[in-house]
């Protein structure tokens, strides 16, 4: 329903698309009653006042105005179905007013004739033999012309009157159904935003996937053309356990912060068995913050970056170091490879890893989130900077911190 049941019930009844379950009789019926009960509470205030004059002239007869009153308001509900059914056959509209208008124009003199007609005719069968002061009504042709006179004017203004407001329903009515119309569409457009974000959010992570998976396995395999059996092991049942955790959380867009330091470890130690002599890894985050949402698979990729960029590229002994702090409303993630080539000048290329993270912190944050990397004396550090929040549902680690070797 788009306004009440009431309106619609009292001025669309032929109209009404939420009433059509309904059986028409039992619909007229039920528009017949709320009419007899709008103008019985008409009537009530008129037969009022003749009841008040006739006790002021001490009439007996007060019986013969609520006769008359009683007839007046069942024809008059009775007559307003007939009003409404023209308005719901002819409504009028803005493309056709004029031809409606005139239309309408005709029925409410036509209505205006047949009601006068009408109470002339039932007048004349209730006021015969009342003795003075209704000989105007002893007759249906007298009682007509003289009803034409003081009635025909309000038969025409309850006629427009009733017309008037069923139009302003009908309109009203329009309004509300083209304005849940727009909110669902906009419900609808949002649905839709939110469904492509997601589609672009899960074609990153779908690309980033693969990627670090085969970076993984080729860093695996150069221990295995280098020698380093046992080492190649524990590195494969590493990469099994980060695997598993990966998976765990494919569908994932955000994660613990826990969880993902849980990767970033789970990496890093096979690095470390890669650069056994070379790289030393520091993670220091605020216990209280491990329970904050971060991008999932985030923390990767800028560590691969620092692995690649500098402990790969130097023979010297070097160290990354990923600290986690707040700053008000934001969360930084700060990860720093030191020991390995001094750089001077621009930042190295961002590579798909970085490109990859830069445009999902766009699409789950916009311009709340930032990724920024400068070069340092002897290394390079990057920042992740996203709003902090606490994660909604907390998922415990599929393989604890505390089980990677540092």
């Amino acid at each position: 329903m788009h306004v009440s049941t009431f309106a619609h019930e009292a001025f669309l009844p032929f109209d009404s698309k939420g009433l059509q379950d309904r059986p028409l009789f039992v619909q007229i019926l039920r528009t017949f009653a709320i009419w007899l009960a709008l103008w019985i509470f008409v009537a009530t205030m008129f037969v009022g006042q003749d009841v008040a004059r006739r006790l002021f002239f001490d009439d007996p007869e007060l019986w013969k105005e609520v006769r008359f009153w009683t007839m007046r308001v069942v024809l008059s509900a009775a007559l307003a179905l007939i009003i409404l059914r023209l308005g719901a056959s002819f409504p009028l509209e803005k493309r056709v007013w004029v031809r409606r208008t005139s239309l309408h124009v005709l029925f409410s003199l036509c209505f205006g004739v047949v009601r006068t007609g009408l109470e002339a005719v039932i007048y004349s069968h209730l006021a015969s033999g009342w003795g003075p002061g209704y000989e105007w009504a002893n007759s249906a042709g007298s009682a007509f012309a003289l009803l034409m006179i003081f009635a025909f004017h309000q038969a025409v203004i309850t006629y427009w009157f009733i017309l008037v407001l069923q139009t302003a329903v009908r309109y009203y009515d329009k309004f509300q159904e083209r304005a849940e119309a727009a909110l669902r569409l906009e419900l609808n457009a949002a649905e839709l935003r939110t469904q492509v974000t997601q589609a672009q959010l899960g074609a990153l992570k779908m690309q980033l996937q693969p990627h670090f998976l085969f970076n993984t396995l080729n860093a695996i395999m150069g221990m295995v053309r280098t020698g380093e059996v046992q080492q190649a092991e524990r590195a494969l049942s590493r990469f099994s356990d980060l695997l598993r955790a990966v998976l765990d959380d494919m569908d994932a867009q955000e994660v613990t912060l826990e969880r993902e330091l849980t990767y970033l470890q789970l990496y890093l130690a096979i690095e470390q068995m890669r650069f056994s002599d070379r790289l030393v890894v520091h993670v220091k985050a605020d216990p209280d913050l491990l329970d904050a949402a971060v991008p999932h698979m985030a923390l990767q990729p800028v560590a691969e970056n620092a692995v690649r960029h500098g402990i790969g590229c130097s023979i010297a002994r070097g160290a990354i170091d990923v600290r986690v702090s707040r700053m008000g409303s934001k969360l930084r993630i700060t990860v720093k490879n030191t020991g390995g080539t001094a750089r001077i000048g621009p930042p190295p290329g961002w590579g798909l890893g970085l490109t990859n993270l830069r445009a999902r912190l766009n699409q789950l944050y916009g311009s709340e989130a930032e990724l920024r990397m400068e070069c340092t004396d002897g290394g390079a550090a990057v920042e992740v900077i996203v709003p902090y929040r606490r994660h909604v549902t907390v998922t415990a680690p599929a393989v604890s911190m505390e089980s990677v070797p540092p």
